[in-house]
């Protein structure tokens, strides 16, 4: 077996020099929107001191990044289709860049909040459009998941890397920092991009070569070649408005109260918004109009199976590191930049995660991959309903989210891998528009749904038990992807409907 192995790795296909750019440009790339997200979250306090916005407004600031970014990413994904992934990746990266300049120039607080909008529009369509340059770059197989697994380990990285970075901007700069440091990365990829990014339409991505046809003898993403059926104008409201009204919904709950009027009626309205989009694709099928999502990859098992688990596994993680912040700040008393620091560890068991994960799927399949994730993540999430309101118990914390981070970043990279595996490069962008909304909407919903736990259970019992049983119900979400996870097959090919 060790011959075996040995042999294996000796004959694995390795990237070539132009790939290994192309990867390096889109990795950076995805690492500065993963620190976006999160840079600004220890920064709020000083923003709202610095533009004079009530405690009760600061929220917003996370909200008008959400709305954007999580409800118009499957749209994004699938313009990057039909239009070209690579303008679209540049003209977000654009776009983002100017929106941080605003945001760090910004002396009202409605420039600010149009600021952040801006780059939660940049935000879903760069991580579709790069998502699906890098999986039709590299083929199907060690490359692509050696790929997916870097991206995803950077990807998680970049959320604990912005809550660290935004303590130290924020503590020997300014919060405007936290913005304007985007604009110097951002140009740089907008210069290196072009030199590197296949041209829309270039199957053969770094390589170069000849063009690939598709139905017609059309070529993937040339605007005058490419598919032209209408978009699916009824599909993209149905579900861009329907995400938009479940986002606004959640993060109205924490600001007003889960039985307000409002939050409910925006609740129902996007979950039935929702409910009906697969009908109105199906309809837009036998109109001859182009659907958001075509119908058969809905009916895909890896897509029915896989992006509930990936949006479990975003969910999970994410609310997890709200709830040991407050923790740290609440129970512990720790200062908001030693509380993103203790958060490193997580980061280092992310990172170990994606560079492992190839080498676990080569040897479990991507099943073996999700349920051996889900169950170390499970594991070492249950261990911290122990943690108790002394410093003392960093010696249960800091390990815990090492391994928890190792065994979430196994669970996003086969998830990945279900996602973007198995299909033409045509419709790339699409599945990776799906992939990119599930990890939006778990990392948004995860803090509102948690915090409401906490909220639930706090009055009676106190913050230490609201917490531990909210670390308690992240860990049952955690066993829920991994029982969904029996269903997936071995390998993503295999998942046809």
């Amino acid at each position: 077996m060790s011959t075996l192995v040995r042999a294996g790795r000796a004959t694995a296909p390795r990237a070539t020099g132009r790939q290994a750019v192309l990867l390096t440009v889109l990795l950076v790339a995805q690492f500065m929107l993963a620190v976006d997200f999160s840079v600004l979250n220890v920064a709020l306090p000083a923003i709202g001191a610095g533009l004079h916005l009530p405690l009760d407004r600061l929220p917003w600031i996370a909200t008008a990044f959400a709305l954007p970014a999580a409800g118009l990413t499957l749209l994004f994904g699938r313009i990057a289709d039909r239009h070209g992934r690579r303008r679209l990746f540049l003209q977000g990266l654009a776009l983002l860049a100017a929106a941080s300049l605003l945001g760090g120039l910004a002396t009202d607080p409605a420039v600010l909040l149009a600021a952040r909008a801006a780059q939660g529009l940049a935000t879903a369509a760069v991580t579709p459009a790069g998502l699906a340059l890098l999986t039709t770059a590299f083929p199907e197989g060690p490359l692509r998941e050696r790929a997916l697994g870097l991206n995803g380990a950077l990807m998680s990285a970049g959320f604990t890397a912005g809550a660290i970075l935004g303590g130290l901007l924020t503590d020997l700069l300014s919060w405007r920092w936290a913005f304007l440091v985007n604009v110097p990365v951002a140009l740089a990829v907008l210069l290196a991009a072009p030199r590197v990014l296949p041209a829309d339409g270039d199957a053969d991505g770094p390589a170069g070569g000849a063009a690939r046809p598709i139905e017609g003898g059309r070529r993937l993403g040339d605007r005058r070649l490419g598919d032209r059926r209408r978009l699916d104008v009824m599909g993209a409201s149905t579900v861009t408005l329907g995400l938009l009204a479940l986002v606004l919904g959640l993060a109205g709950a924490g600001q007003l109260g889960r039985s307000h009027p409002a939050v409910i009626a925006l609740l129902l309205l996007g979950a039935a918004l929702l409910a009906a989009f697969p009908a109105a694709e199906r309809r837009a099928e036998c109109r001859s109009v182009a659907p958001l999502v075509p119908p058969a990859l809905l009916r895909r098992r890896t897509v029915r199976l896989g992006n509930p688990i990936g949006l479990l596994a975003f969910l999970t993680e994410t609310s997890l590191v709200y709830l040991l912040t407050l923790h740290l700040q609440e129970v512990l008393h720790f200062s908001a930049l030693a509380a993103g620091l203790s958060f490193g560890v997580l980061g280092a068991g992310t990172v170990l995660g994606g560079t492992a994960a190839p080498r676990v799927v080569a040897r479990r399949g991507v099943r073996g991959t999700v349920l051996a994730g889900g169950l170390l993540q499970a594991a070492a999430t249950g261990a911290l309903v122990l943690l108790g309101p002394d410093p003392a118990w960093l010696g249960l914390l800091l390990p815990a989210t090492f391994l928890g981070g190792i065994g979430n970043m196994l669970v996003i990279v086969g998830f990945m891998l279900t996602a973007t595996s198995g299909l033409p490069d045509r419709e790339q962008g699409t599945a990776a528009g799906l992939a990119t909304m599930t990890q939006q909407i778990g990392i948004t919903v995860g803090t509102p749904v948690m915090s409401a736990v906490v909220a639930a259970a706090a009055p009676a019992h106190g913050l230490p038990a609201g917490i531990a049983v909210a670390i308690a119900a992240n860990t049952a979400l955690v066993l829920a992807a991994v029982l969904a996870a029996t269903r997936l097959p071995g390998r993503p090919a295999d998942g046809e409907a």
